[in-house]
């Protein structure tokens, strides 16, 4: 299984530097990449702040049509199969999360959804985790990744 955090999707559905990355991943898998209802949230909440700045300054995010281009494609992947949402055992992963942290969180300075990604990745188990944020590869390299 290959498990995904937020910040691919971001790659994936909003240009950016690594987009061009993102979109080579996602069609060198053969298989489906999986993803936890959670990096859904997070990147659903993320579009529809971007576009809530934007509304407030043409500066910054991105307009509301634009997010709406972005969750609807999204979810064409998703109904694609290109992208699966895994069943998570929520406690488990947060136990997991809990000994993540204890162990690397001092020493490397990672936020909680960083943890709660890579735990879920391990909890599931995946055999790949993926992701453009450094310090979260950081951790997944860590824990075997």
């Amino acid at each position: 299984m290959i498990f995904a955090d937020t910040s691919l999707l971001c790659a994936l559905y909003w240009q950016q530097d690594n987009s061009p990355d993102a979109d080579r991943l996602m069609k060198q898998k053969a298989e489906p990449i999986h993803v936890s209802s959670l990096v859904l949230f997070e990147f659903r909440q993320s579009a529809r702040f971007q576009a809530f700045r934007f509304s407030k300054d043409r500066t910054e995010g991105f307009s509301k049509p634009e997010a709406q281009r972005m969750l609807d494609a999204l979810q064409a992947n998703i109904t694609a199969g290109r992208l699966v949402v895994s069943p998570v055992e929520w406690q488990d992963a947060h136990s997991i999360a809990e000994k993540l942290s204890a162990q690397h969180t001092s020493i490397g300075g990672h936020c909680a959804l960083d943890v709660l990604h890579v735990a879920t990745a391990l909890h599931l188990p995946a055999r790949e985790f993926l992701t453009f944020d450094g310090n979260q590869a950081e951790l997944a390299k860590a824990v075997g990744f």
